[in-house]
């Protein structure tokens, strides 16, 4: 009896402890009033995602990450690019076949062969994407600006008339101006488009930004309100998740995901990020959060990349502590003290680590969970030696060993090796490269 009220007496605590806390999230001045209460989840892991460098996923790979996905409650997932090649489109093709709760996208560029190959595979929804920004309409394209809302209107219309869902994403439209990217929403939305996904293709807004241009694109007259305009925010700057929050806070929904962040360049808005602020910061559930860590593992161990120790939410130390002071304020005053939410909430655990930083709490806490008696005295010594130890080991032979890693890393994601490729050309032009090397140099453009 007197171990349950010791269970009580500590659940009261921590309790109290949480109350002691201040919110600045929850004045009134701070809570924004075009929020969504209800943000569905798409996630771009299997695509987006899957155009880092040297990562290819085989369907079962892939149908792995989906059932966790599918199981936590994302809305929609995109599963693969078809057009890219035979394999990929029945990857895509055998995944659509599969009876998941969650919506089922491949993208396709404007142009009949990428959209027939979308439509071959069976799945519910194709995001048409075209390059919009002057600069790739003049110089990439090569086509003035009439023909390519043509081109985008007859696509969209295409996949309507297959009875399949079709959203429009202007590629670049962050650095478009805001006339002529309203005019190819207006198009494609009155074409059929269901949703507007705004890409921020090279990471180039800032937050405040991103809230102008949701701002000004939601609250425009021509765009129906029925129309979900969603952000698709890249990580070059390392502002991918402020500016996705940025973007739901003007009314945005269905925010593109990765999983760790993976994707081309510097990556994504991080699923875990988005899905964890949104829950803890704003209030808003989206999906179950508890298999979040599962499929950050699934996920690196599939793609092969190993995660940053620091990488918020799933990274090795998020929930690590060795520092004396911060065991003591946990102990202490419970974890609120340090940690922003309980570990349980995303299915992983706390851990404290020794080393020179610890301190006399962390001993007597660790003591206690193995119920061992020690004197202050002893406690004291032990301390003395764990701090010591860290000493005597070199680090030497630990730099060597990751530089070793991060080396076999670089090598396996360059795509296939340079020599494969020469051989490749040398057999089917007859020619060979004069800098074989040519791939391992720098690029200047």
């Amino acid at each position: 009896m007197k171990e349950n009220k010791s269970i009580i007496e500590k659940i009261s605590e921590l309790k109290r402890g949480r109350k002691l806390l201040y919110n600045y999230n929850e004045l009134k001045e701070n809570v924004p009033p075009k929020m969504s209460n209800d943000i569905k989840i798409w996630d771009e892991t299997l695509r987006d995602g899957e155009q880092t460098p040297g990562v290819n996923l085989s369907l079962q790979q892939k149908i792995d990450i989906i059932k966790i996905m599918d199981d936590m409650g994302i809305a929609v997932v995109v599963v693969g690019y078809p057009a890219v090649s035979d394999k990929d489109k029945l990857i895509v093709s055998s995944i659509a076949s599969e009876n998941f709760n969650a919506k089922i996208a491949a993208p396709a560029r404007a142009h009949p062969k990428d959209i027939d190959a979308a439509i071959d595979c069976g799945v519910d929804e194709i995001p048409v994407f075209y390059p919009i920004s002057d600069l790739s309409l003049k110089m990439v394209l090569k086509i003035d600006r009439e023909k390519a809302l043509e081109k985008i209107e007859k696509s969209i219309q295409y996949v309507k008339d297959h009875g399949i869902t079709v959203d429009f994403v202007p590629v670049d439209a962050s650095r478009t101006p805001l006339d002529s990217l309203l005019k190819f929403c207006e198009v494609a939305i009155n074409a059929g488009a269901e949703k507007i996904d705004i890409a921020d293709t090279v990471g180039y807004l800032r937050p405040k930004s991103t809230k102008y241009l949701f701002h000004e694109i939601i609250n425009n007259p021509k765009i129906s309100k029925d129309t979900i305009i969603s952000p698709h925010c890249h990580n070059d700057f390392g502002l991918a998740t402020a500016n996705t929050l940025a973007a739901l806070e003007e009314g945005a929904n269905y925010p593109h995901v990765t999983v760790n962040a993976f994707g081309e360049r510097s990556g994504n808005a991080a699923l875990e990020e988005v899905v964890l602020a949104l829950d803890c910061l704003y209030g808003i559930k989206t999906i179950d959060s508890d298999r979040l860590y599962e499929l950050a593992e699934v996920t690196e161990a599939y793609f092969g990349l190993p995660l940053s120790v620091h990488k918020a939410v799933v990274g090795v130390n998020s929930f690590s502590h060795e520092s004396g002071l911060h065991i003591h304020a946990m102990v202490s005053g419970g974890p609120w003290a340090i940690e922003p939410y309980n570990p349980r909430k995303i299915g992983r655990n706390r851990f404290f680590y020794m080393g020179k930083y610890s301190g006399r709490t962390t001993i007597r806490y660790l003591l206690d969970q193995a119920n061992i008696e020690a004197t202050e005295d002893q406690v004291e010594k032990i301390l003395e030696e764990v701090k010591s130890e860290p000493n005597k080991t070199t680090r030497k032979e630990a730099i060597k060993t990751m530089k070793m890693i991060k080396n076999k890393i670089r090598e396996s994601y360059r795509g296939i090796r340079p020599a494969k490729f020469w051989d490749i050309v040398e057999k089917i032009t007859g020619k060979k490269a004069k800098d074989p090397y040519l791939m391992d140099k720098p690029v200047e453009l």
